[in-house]
This record gives structure tokens, sequence and C-alpha cells, in this order.
């Protein structure tokens, strides 16, 4: 279930690594609502970065981040190594929000984050594969995933089920 303690703690007991190549503990964001996207450079979604650093600017202060995880599988669409994609995020979108180092988020070398919030919230017909880039995952405050939302759902379309989730301004 996802309400019991065993769910909340395991999403906290995990960790990535930035782009900077530190280990990160998901348990550095207890208490934050997020939402998780699986990234790309060179894809037709991109410009959504715009969208998630507004969300980030809009619900930071009040206990939000975007987790941004860089993806190659779906069409080798980032292909650059984790310092280039960094730049590229800075540079074209002023991005504030973490961004971690590259991942497989399907197959068999799928980072335990991916494993994790693909069988917490699996997709349209119970699928559990990541179908492309920018495929989003909101999580309360509590490390429970809440919603999965497809692709092409822009950021600015997720604020309010965000917003549901923060305290009050």
């Amino acid at each position: 279930m996802k309400g019991d303690n065993k769910r909340m703690s395991d999403f906290y007991d995990l960790n990535a690594t930035d782009v900077a190549g530190n280990a990160v503990a998901l348990s550095a964001f207890k208490g934050r609502v997020l939402l998780i996207v699986n990234t790309a450079s060179k894809c037709g979604f991109t410009p959504q970065y715009e969208g998630l650093e507004a969300l980030q600017g809009r619900f930071h202060d009040r206990g939000f981040d975007v987790l941004a995880f860089p993806c190659n599988q779906f069409g080798h669409q980032e292909p650059g190594s984790d310092s280039d994609i960094a730049e590229f995020c800075s540079m074209r979108f002023s991005t504030s929000f973490p961004l971690f180092s590259k991942i497989e988020v399907n197959g068999p070398n799928t980072h335990p984050i991916y494993e994790y919030l693909k069988k917490q919230a699996p997709g349209v017909l119970g699928t559990t594969a990541i179908k492309w880039n920018f495929t989003k995952f909101l999580i309360n405050a509590q490390g429970q995933v809440v919603k999965r939302y497809g692709s092409q759902t822009k950021p600015e379309a997720i604020a309010s089920d965000i917003e549901a989730l923060l305290p009050a301004s």
C-alpha cells in the first residue's frame, strides 16, 4: 500500500548522482513536493524545460523542487556528457532546479529511482515502461508518488496539482 511506512521510507532511501558527480540522497528532499522528470536536450518536448523552470520559480519557496534526470534512451535525444547537458540547461533555459547525471529509465540498467517510480505509478493499462522523454512523476511531501503524467502534459498543466500538495502561501 502506498500509505504504509515501508513505502514512505523506500523513496527516501534512494540515491542519485548529480551532474557534478556528487552523490545525492533523496532524503535531502524529505518534506518537499517533487516533480521528477526524465529529460532530453534534443527532443520536441525540450521546450518544457521553460515550464519546469517556471514551476520551480513559482513554488520553490513553498517547498517544491523539480528533479531532472537526463536520459538518452528515446531517439538518442540526449547524446551529450553531463557537463554538456548542464551547460545546455543553464544557457538555454536558465534552470535552477537540481539536474542529475544521465540515467536509463527502462531496461536492465534502469536507475533504482525509476524502478520505484514506475512500480508506484504505472502508466496506461498498467504498463510500467516510460514511453518517451519528459514523463513526469509528482511526489508528495511524504515521499509518495501521487500521479504520473505523460510527455505531452505541459508543466503548467500540473501547477494546480502541485499547489494542492503545498502549504497555503
